[in-house]
């Protein structure tokens, strides 16, 4: 596309930049013309124009009868470009998103040697640093066949401490320093839940497993408020750029609760935030005292939903499997808690009113979490009612699929994980657990709500790497051919429904939210190309062009500035 053009087809969107002024608007809106989609109830449906006031939906239709409907009203022209429903991604972290911009991320390396030069000098360029934190570490990527140790960090960086944390976030590579002020020795026993890396002859080497990591993090400098704010405000900018008009926190304490009030009570929210209170320890009794939290500063933020953990991720071979590794005979790891104790978790988080997510990755961790649900409703059916749900889900038992459904079960799943797992799952699990696993399809079929998100910032946040990874199963080279286990890939009305009107129900916001019907939020993004026609394999080259939260414009592409 010429430049030229992209300027024609983005010169009306600074109309609705003014109107961003103003909190609601004083006379409709109509944009149009579009090549509109929503959903209305089960069905998608298509349509030229949108009409809003005062924030919420009035209507869509054709571009001729709004007009005449709304003749005074306010016109964006959308130049015929494709508009959706604000995408919503039902499980990432934010506060982390944020914090990554100020940090030491590797992610994008494909070698150890890689790694160490940029963490190194990462170091030199910040020598006032006294505690070096980071992420994105892949030893798969890095062809290793092993997890790195001390000493290979101890030669990026020596003389203070460093930690990074895997690209899964379950696991950190710490250096020499680090381990030494955690007091981390040979002596040091394994947490419940958690495995400290030992080499043969019992040493530490530097890689903490699940929660051996909070040996770690205890010592660690905790975050400042101003750096809070600083990382909510760079992912909020983050989130609007993608079309994000809504995510789900997996996982917020007392303290970014804090942040997130106060920035809902500026109108600094940009994206519609449904946080999860991390597990019910003390911040659990300091955020639950009034009960959940529905709505507030109209519908931009929602403390109403419990976080627990059941076990690890695969690619660490942390996540509890029923029987052993397939690469790996002597290890099945370890559940977090046993039976009792996550049965205890749901039903206080059941009994105060919370939903409750639970992360389940191997297939003992999502049984075990079926048990408690199980458990829990013979005790009292009402808590059925709450839509709870299975963070990941991603390898199931297959007979344990069909409980999902009769539990009521909401599947929260990240499409990307699978074309990011895909060169190392089936050699984690084999040929035969596989069935069960990133089994998409055979949840929409038995009836099984999924939610779609990202787990950002372990994946992108971008919702249109997920409508692709959902559609295809390929990565973005269009690899493999035919797609991973291309029999559990979703249609793209299916994937679209996951990221908008079904995460919608999986946060109890479907009425307000989730598509553009009459009375709803005006929750909108205009896109750069029609997904419904473009190719599969291009779905993920989707750009925004402007994103619009209860009828404001939040992001314009940097042309149309």
């Amino acid at each position: 596309m010429s430049q030229a053009l992209f300027r024609k087809l983005l010169g009306a969107l600074p109309v609705a930049a003014a109107l961003a002024c103003a909190s609601a608007q004083a006379e409709p809106t109509v944009v149009a013309p579009v090549k509109g989609y929503t959903f209305a109830g089960d069905k998608l449906v298509s349509f030229e124009a949108l009409a809003f006031d005062k924030g919420r939906v009035l209507g869509v239709g054709e571009a001729a009868t709004l007009a005449k409907q709304y003749p005074d009203a306010r016109k964006i022209d959308g130049q015929g470009r494709a508009l959706l429903p604000g995408l919503i991604d039902a499980h990432g972290h934010v506060f982390r998103v944020g914090f990554r911009q100020s940090e030491v991320v590797v992610t994008d390396t494909r070698t150890l040697a890689e790694a160490q030069a940029k963490i190194k000098a990462y170091g030199q360029a910040n020598p006032a640093r006294q505690w070096i934190m980071g992420s994105g570490w892949n030893q798969v990527l890095w062809k290793l066949d092993r997890f790195p140790t001390a000493a290979e960090l101890d030669t990026a960086i020596a003389d203070r401490p460093v930690t990074l944390r895997r690209v899964d976030a379950h696991a950190i590579w710490a250096n020499t320093k680090a381990l030494q002020l955690a007091g981390i020795t040979r002596d040091t026993p394994d947490p419940v839940g958690g495995r400290i890396e030992r080499d043969a002859k019992g040493e530490p080497t530097g890689i903490l497993i699940d929660k051996a990591q909070l040996l770690l993090t205890k010592v660690m400098p905790p975050y400042t408020d101003a750096e809070r704010r600083l990382a909510l405000d760079s992912a909020l900018r983050h989130f609007a750029s993608l079309g994000l008009t809504g995510v789900g926190d997996a996982g917020t304490g007392a303290d970014e609760v804090r942040i997130y009030r106060e920035f809902a009570d500026a109108g600094k929210l940009s994206s519609r935030v449904y946080a999860m209170i991390n597990d019910v320890g003390d911040d659990y009794k300091k955020l639950s005292t009034q009960g959940p939290l529905k709505g507030y500063a109209d519908d931009r933020f929602s403390l109403a939903a419990v976080k627990l953990f059941a076990d690890g991720a695969l690619g660490s071979r942390g996540a509890a499997l029923l029987e052993p590794y397939s690469d790996d005979h002597n290890n099945k790891s370890l559940l977090f808690m046993d039976d009792a104790a996550m049965r205890a978790k749901v039903r206080t988080a059941l009994k105060a009113g919370y939903q409750v997510n639970v992360h389940a990755i191997g297939d003992a961790a999502n049984r075990q979490i079926l048990d408690a649900f199980e458990a829990a409703y013979k005790e009292d059916a009402s808590g059925m009612a709450r839509r709870n749900r299975v963070e990941h889900a991603q390898v199931v038992s297959l007979q344990d699929i069909p409980r999902f459904k009769t539990l009521g079960l909401i599947a929260s799943m990240q499409p990307t994980h699978a074309t990011s797992d895909m060169n190392m799952a089936e050699d984690r699990v084999g040929k035969e657990r596989i069935k069960g696993a990133y089994a998409w399809q055979t949840f929409l079929k038995q009836g099984t709500v999924i939610a779609g998100g990202s787990d950002f910032p372990v994946e992108s946040a971008n919702p249109f790497f997920g409508l692709h990874a959902a559609v295809t199963r390929t990565d973005h080279q269009g690899k493999p051919i035919a797609g991973w286990h291309p029999e559990e890939a979703m249609t793209l009305p299916q994937a679209l429904r996951a990221f908008t009107l079904d995460a919608a129900y999986a946060e109890h916001q479907e009425k307000t939210t989730g598509s553009l019907e009459p009375g709803k939020w005006a929750d909108f993004i205009i896109v750069d190309q029609d997904p419904f026609t473009a190719a599969p394999g291009d779905i993920w080259k989707t750009k925004v062009l402007g994103t619009w939260l209860a009828g404001e414009q939040v992001y314009a592409a940097p042309a149309a500035r």
